[in-house]
């Protein structure tokens, strides 16, 4: 079977957008806790960097420790030959990235129900969760240079959104003697970061808006405050719009500059990422003036959505030099 790449940034989840926000909170949290009641130092043996996980530990061993760590989870099979060249490719590379993932090895044949739920069609089949989301990687036995890339993408990615630093790896530790880390010192505006999770959990889009900006006016830098900003106002844009009707009128209207606006919207709530993009490129290279300017900022707002880091991004903002100049 020849790798299929299927790469971790393919949709942008907005129905779970606080999960950016809660997973750092939450791993702080546990660790905190840890601390409170006596836990050690949070390090742990570089063989409890590669682990077995079954249907009945799934949720303990993948779910719950995606808040701290990404977890890549490796779909195997005894049977499977490209499994056997793939499967130490990957242990190998777990303990060399040193904490900044853990790896899940899931046998196909003794939890065929992991499969199903992945929707697995073929072994081996490489997936991420992180935050509690889940994430296709590859599927085929591919070669180390995609698999380190792949990986690099996906640690980047899970620091910068999720705030996930991964775990302390230390030598001498016993294995399975792991223990939660004490709890990091808390940020200059943590305090007004948590203020915008809770108004998201609370349905309050407004809420969390203003929240974010509250940050933001102190740190314009804040990348955490931007990105979560961005998802904020995208999610109060689209609220209580008819998709029907908005695609409707995109379509009946091709001039119509905010018919466009809309439908992009839309279209990267929906996980059509590249569609949102193209719409509005092709929109800037059909207006001038104000309407070009709204065009080119609502793109430079979803970008922001997506993350700089995304490759769509980058070429989204290669297609839109070539339409303005």
């Amino acid at each position: 079977m020849q790798p299929r790449n299927m790469s971790m940034s393919g949709v942008v989840d907005l129905a779970a957008v606080k999960a950016a926000q809660e997973a750092k909170a939450k791993a702080e949290q546990a660790r905190a806790e840890a601390a409170r009641q006596g836990g050690g130092t949070g390090a742990v043996s570089p063989a409890d960097l590669v682990i077995d996980v079954d249907e009945a530990g799934f949720e303990r061993d993948v779910l719950q420790r995606s808040a701290e760590v990404p977890v890549v989870i490796d779909f195997w099979a005894e049977w499977c030959q490209p499994c056997k060249q793939l499967s130490p490719v990957l242990e190998r590379l777990a303990v060399e990235y040193s904490g900044r993932f853990l790896l899940a090895k899931i046998d196909v044949d003794a939890n065929q129900m992991l499969m199903q739920q992945f929707g697995v069609q073929g072994i081996p089949a490489v997936f991420a969760v992180v935050a509690g989301q889940a994430l296709p990687l590859f599927q085929g036995a591919a070669g180390e240079a995609q698999i380190r890339q792949t990986l690099d993408q996906l640690v980047t990615v899970a620091e910068q959104r999720f705030g996930l630093t991964g775990l302390t790896v230390d030598p001498d530790a016993e294995p399975g003697g792991a223990q939660p880390a004490p709890a990091a010192p808390s940020g200059p505006y943590d305090a007004l970061l948590e203020a915008a999770v809770q108004a998201l959990d609370a349905g309050d889009l407004g809420g969390a808006v203003q929240a974010y900006k509250n940050v933001l006016t102190e740190d314009p830098a804040n990348t955490e405050a931007k990105l979560g900003l961005a998802q904020a106002e995208l999610l109060q844009r689209v609220q209580g719009a008819d998709p029907q009707q908005v695609r409707k009128d995109a379509a009946e209207k091709p001039a119509d500059v905010q018919a466009q606006i809309a439908a992009a919207d839309l279209d990267l709530v929906g996980g059509h990422v590249e569609d949102a993009f193209g719409r509005l490129i092709d929109t800037v290279q059909r207006t001038v003036g104000d309407d070009r300017d709204a065009v080119r900022l609502r793109l430079l707002e979803l970008f922001e959505v997506v993350g700089g880091e995304d490759p769509r991004v980058a070429a989204a903002r290669r297609a839109l030099a070539r339409a303005l100049f």
